[in-house]
Order: structure tokens, then sequence, then C-alpha cells
């Protein structure tokens, strides 16, 4: 049995402990008339702010999908190349007010939840742009693992006026597939 997911889940779990807030930064609005039905599913990282969770890794991904109990069940799944293995996270999310505002909260480990906020989504569910409790969190998800140079730049655009450190950015390792 590998032990990396159990590594990799306390590790976000510390981070997301030092978050402390499910809520968005100040000044961040998650997205209205969200359909979380339509979110779930895979989704290909392609660029993120740095985090100890991630560090490393390469080929990342998210699985969204629904829990019985209502909320939404989160595997993430990335490939450590100095390793040579794949690591996985298993957690678990919940709207932290109406479904219909992309604000939830996210723990990978007991009682301790983190921010996931969906601060820009194309109309055909096919491109995000996610941020956590504060500006040290952010993520440009896709459907697919590129992404259109116009999504990109429109993503920035928005990130940056959002007071995000987008130069800061990591741009992830994606294959086809």
């Amino acid at each position: 049995m590998k032990l990396w997911p159990v590594v990799t889940g306390v590790a976000l779990s510390l981070a997301l402990v030092a978050c402390r807030s499910p809520t968005p930064p100040k000044g961040v609005t998650p997205i209205r008339h969200f359909d979380a039905s339509r979110y779930l599913g895979k989704w290909y990282e392609i660029a993120r702010l740095d985090n100890r969770f991630e560090r490393g890794l390469e080929q990342v991904t998210a699985h969204y999908g629904k829990r019985k109990d209502g909320g939404i069940s989160v595997l993430n799944r990335g490939f450590d190349p100095m390793r040579g293995e794949w690591k996985e996270s298993e957690g678990k999310a919940y709207f932290t007010g109406e479904p219909s505002v992309a604000a939830l909260k996210v723990s990978f480990f007991g009682p301790f939840y983190g921010g996931y906020n969906v601060i820009a989504l194309d109309d055909d569910y096919q491109y995000a742009l996610v941020s956590g409790p504060n500006r040290d969190y952010l993520w440009i998800l896709s459907r697919t693992p590129t992404l259109p140079p116009q999504v990109q730049q429109n993503y920035l655009t928005i990130a940056r006026g959002l007071g995000f450190p987008v130069d800061s950015l990591l741009w992830v390792k994606q294959t086809r597939g």
C-alpha cells in the first residue's frame, strides 16, 4: 500500500488549516447561477500558484463527483516525476451557502476545511478560474489538457485585476489524453 495519498492528504490538510477560512479573499466574488452537476467530472490543471501539497507535480487532474450526502467528492491526482509515481488525495466539498453560488469549502482531512471559489467559468463549463481562501491559491482549470490562448489571456486579466500574483503562476505539464 502506498502512503502517498495519506502524506499528500496530511500536507494538504496542514495547508488548509493555515488558511483557516473557507470564505473567498476580500474583493473576490464567486460566480452566481452555478450548476454543480455541470461542473462535475474531470478537470485538467493548466496553471497554479505554487503550494506545498502540489509542489513538483505534473499531469495534475481533479475529478469531482456527487456524494450521497449532497456534497461533492474530490479526487486530485498528479505525477511526481522525481519519484516516478502518482499521488492521489481524496476529499469532500460542500457549499458554504446557496448551491447556486460557487463558494465551497473543501476538506482532505477530518474537520479542516479550506475555501474553493469558482471566480470565472465559461458558459459551457469547459474552463474555470478558481481561488482559495486568500490570494496565495489560484488555479486555472480546463476540461482538456490545453487552454485556448484567448481563454488564458482572459483569465490572467481577471486574476490580475483581482490582485492575484499571476506572474508567479506555474504552468502545469500535461500530456494529451
